[in-house]
């Protein structure tokens, strides 16, 4: 694929696939139909990507009776849904377009501050730590594990809860 001359601000090039992987993140519709097919669990949650760029993804996730659990709060597997979402949506655009890179959940830690009993948005800044990774696991020909963290916030701000997702890239054998 071709590169784009245009750098994000972290300095990250993205070729051209990444930039239409981009765009199709940005469409409700198309995210929609992909998560029906992909990931029904989420998408029956509610969870929707609310902004995404190279560097940063933020992931709504709405309280209602979807997500939620007996004691009026966000259930905890839903929280972990997000969260594991917002770092996964960085590391599938990096991923694009490159050399054929298998990508696995090895470990998934959370921690839950506060209850979660409004919309909550999960958002990872590690974007361009994914985009290093996957390029050391292309290069070296080697696993590389990364962890990626994503925070719940709700409106007014509070940390309810934090989830910390163990990946492990390898570039595929010919």
């Amino acid at each position: 694929m071709s590169t784009i001359n245009v750098a994000t601000p972290s300095g990250i090039i993205l070729n051209a696939a990444q930039e239409k992987r981009l765009a199709d993140f940005r469409n409700a519709t198309k995210m929609s139909l992909w998560m029906i097919k992909a990931l029904p669990a989420a998408w029956f949650m509610g969870v929707r990507i609310k902004n995404i760029s190279p560097e940063r993804s933020e992931i709504k996730l709405p309280y209602g009776w979807r997500s939620q659990n007996p004691f009026q709060s966000i259930y905890f597997a839903a929280q972990c849904a997000a969260g594991e979402y917002a770092t996964g949506m960085l590391a599938t655009l990096a991923l694009e377009g490159r050399e054929k890179v298998s990508m696995l959940v090895t470990h998934v830690e959370a921690d839950f501050f506060k209850k979660a009993n409004s919309e909550t948005i999960f958002s990872c800044n590690e974007g361009l730590i994914a985009f290093q990774t996957i390029d050391r696991a292309i290069e070296t020909n080697q696993a590389q594990i990364l962890v990626m963290t994503s925070r719940g916030v709700q409106k007014n701000g509070e940390v309810v809860s934090e989830v910390r997702v163990t990946w492990s890239f390898k570039k595929k054998s010919k």
